[in-house]
């Protein structure tokens, strides 16, 4: 399962056995990332999707040295349990 990255749609996703679990963000101010919502379908969930893809835009934030603000409670909750990601958090 390879997380894909549509710069355009503003999206990480993955799919498995025929469903999409993806993260989605607005930029605000051109260098922090606002990471709105995350969805994993009933099908897929406790097998950690949520957190690879939150890994994963994460990362691509901290490459491009870009601020993240976690509106998402998946994503505010994952840092929180991530603390060498703090760093991140704009505000």
């Amino acid at each position: 399962m390879d997380i894909t990255h549509d710069e355009t749609g503003r999206k990480f996703s993955l799919e498995a056995d025929g469903h999409e679990a993806y993260l989605v963000y607005a930029m605000r101010d051109g260098r922090t990332m606002d990471a709105t919502s995350t969805f994993t379908p009933q099908a897929l969930r406790g097998q950690g999707l949520a957190s690879r893809l939150t890994r994963a835009a994460l990362d691509h934030a901290r490459e491009l040295g870009w601020r993240v603000i976690p509106s998402c409670w998946y994503v505010a909750g994952w840092i929180d349990r991530h603390p060498e990601y703090e760093d991140l958090r704009a505000g």
